[in-house]
């Protein structure tokens, strides 16, 4: 609920991994959702979300959503859930579509599990990543991003276009 008005119902799970709009998406999980404006481009039948440096490939499912929604060209609010960014090498070099570099502001040890903060752009983000990273504030490191858990939104109206 916000403002008095109920955003969505379902299952805890499902408002979790399908958020119908921002509010919803960065509502639920802790931390919760990062989210970053990109640009959306068309690279042959390869559709691209282009932020600062960085350019990802979108899984065709979702590619499908932007095309069919006319964002092509157009800017979206992509929203990135902490344990959707990899650290870990065999899973970078799996992922080569959706890697991305960064430099860590801080590290945050929580026992089973690690915190890094960083900015993409003018985007604060954080991942969540295991315990063994060698990451630490300073380093400048690569990341995979699990494209198929990205969450992408219209940046006016804050709907859903694909989960």
């Amino acid at each position: 609920m916000k403002d008095g008005i109920v955003q969505q119902v379902d299952t805890p799970k499902n408002l979790y991994d399908n958020p119908c709009n921002l509010f919803v998406a960065g509502f639920m999980g802790s931390p919760q959702m990062n989210f970053i404006d990109a640009q959306v481009s068309q690279s042959g039948s390869d559709v691209l979300l282009v932020f600062g440096s960085n350019s990802i490939k979108v899984p065709d499912a979702k590619a499908k959503a932007l095309i069919d929604g006319n964002y092509i060209d157009k800017t979206v609010v992509v929203g990135i859930r902490p344990e959707d960014f990899h650290d870990q090498e065999i899973v970078i070099n799996s992922m080569s579509d959706s890697v991305i570099e960064a430099t860590i502001r801080l590290y945050e040890m929580l026992g089973a599990e690690v915190f890094l903060y960083f900015d993409i752009d003018q985007f604060n983000c954080t991942a969540r990543v295991n315990p063994r990273t060698t990451a630490r504030p300073g380093d400048t490191i690569k990341m995979a991003i699990d494209t198929a858990k990205l969450h992408l939104f219209d940046k006016d109206t804050h709907l859903v276009i694909a989960n």
